[in-house]
């Protein structure tokens, strides 16, 4: 990872902090920057004065066996291995995910590469503005305006590039790949809902896949491995479930006792999954019941990575 400013300490924008009662610090960028130095870069935390009480970070592919002596928990992330486009189509999904491509592909769907411009940005913000309410939860972007979109969108485009899905010349979909280093990661796929019977995701997916395959890339990632149905669309193009090492290091004494209470856990970590599915229901159907039919709260499209979880 970058070094930290010397003079300042660590720079508060590369850090995210979460939690009332507890403060949690991560990196704002975890998936794309290592800590390679996890006491010195603790140090650093101490002295910045960030008011965090503990910090976590994780190991990134393909560093999956534990390092640090440091408290543990294990997160879940969706990863696609990834080898030559034709063994993902004829090996790695089955006949349900082959016949969703090529169907978008018969409906007149295309996807290709696209360039950030203001016409594309105008197709992102319709995409966002068309439910308030997608994969059962509120969505992060809707209500974003232009501007919004374009000076947000735009910060990191020296390491990602944008799949548009068209039919003629409308946008109805998009993917955005990003160089992680190691791996890619699909950091955006979402697609207009009144298109949904086209399947531009699969069609964005498929595409994703093959410019992997050209560019050698071994792995592609798409964000933390999650319950419901988005589990299943990941599952069906060929993710698989890997295991990353997350550590928690208390900064101070109140960080220490949080830890030795496992309160840095969610409660969703402490209960067993047909009870998050159970909720997680109940609160699609409110969605649904507080938008409407023309808002489903099983919307097609996924989520960004900091929207999932579990």
């Amino acid at each position: 990872m970058a070094p930290l400013p010397a003079a300042s300490g660590v720079d508060p924008e590369a850090l995210d902090l979460s939690g009332r009662l507890i403060t949690t610090a991560r990196l704002v960028e975890e998936w794309y920057h290592d800590v390679d130095d996890p006491e010195s870069f603790m140090e650093k935390l101490k002295r910045a004065g960030t008011n965090a009480d503990v910090f976590t970070f994780w190991q990134r592919l393909p560093d999956t066996e534990p390092r640090y002596p440091y408290r543990l928990k294990w997160e879940t992330i969706a990863v696609l291995p990834v080898t030559t486009y034709e063994y993902w189509w004829k090996t790695q999904i089955n006949n349900k995910t082959r016949n969703l491509v090529v169907k978008a592909r018969k409906k007149g769907v295309v996807v290709r590469k696209a360039e950030f411009d203001d016409k594309f940005v105008e197709g992102m913000t319709a995409i966002f503005n068309e439910t308030p309410v997608r994969q059962e939860r509120k969505f992060l972007h809707y209500g974003k305006t232009f501007e919004t979109v374009k000076r947000q969108f735009s910060r990191f485009l020296f390491r990602e590039e944008i799949l548009g899905a068209y039919l003629g010349d409308e946008l109805i979909g998009f993917a955005i790949l990003a160089d992680a280093g190691r791996f890619a990661a699909l950091t955006q796929i979402i697609s207009c809902v009144k298109h949904r019977d086209k399947s531009p995701n699969n069609a964005l997916m498929a595409k994703a896949v093959e410019v992997c395959a050209e560019r050698k890339v071994s792995q592609l990632v798409y964000a933390l491995w999650p319950r419901g149905p988005l589990r299943d669309f990941k599952r069906h193009n060929g993710f698989e479930p890997v295991n990353l090492p997350r550590y928690y290091v208390p900064l101070t004494i109140k960080g220490a006792l949080a830890l030795k209470l496992n309160l840095h856990r969610s409660l969703a970590d402490h209960l067993p999954e047909a009870t998050v599915v159970f909720f997680k229901d109940i609160r699609s159907k409110f969605y649904a019941f507080r938008y409407g039919d023309g808002s489903p709260a099983k919307a097609s499209g996924a989520v960004s990575p900091e929207q999932q979880g579990n």
